[in-house]
C-alpha cells in the first residue's frame, strides 16, 4: 500500500506488490490514469501489509480520510 504526491500537490493512494517498479510505471505515465497528466510523483506514505486484502481495505481507508488525515499520515510516516 503507497501514497504519492503528484506534482500538482495531489495524493494518489494505491496498492502494489512491487512498490519501485509501481512508482516507475507511474513517472512514465504508464501508471493509474489519475497520475499520467500529473507527473512526476514522489513516494510520501508505505506500508507492508501480510495479503492483499489487507491492502485494499487499507487503500479503501485512506482514501476515504480527508486531505488533513492524508497529509498528516504522510508527514509522520517521512519523519526519521
Amino acid at each position: 500500500m503507497y501514497m504519492v504526491r503528484c506534482a500538482d500537490g495531489t495524493l494518489y493512494t494505491g496498492w502494489t506488490f512491487d512498490l519501485p517498479a509501481r512508482i516507475e510505471a507511474h513517472n512514465r505515465g504508464k501508471g493509474a490514469r489519475y497520475t499520467a497528466g500529473r507527473r512526476p510523483v514522489e513516494l510520501v506514505f508505505s506500508e507492508r501489509l501480510p495479503s492483499k486484502g489487507d491492502a485494499l481495505r487499507r487503500e479503501l481507508a485512506i482514501k476515504k480520510m480527508a486531505r488533513q488525515e492524508k497529509e498528516k499520515l504522510a508527514a509522520e510516516r517521512s519523519r526519521p
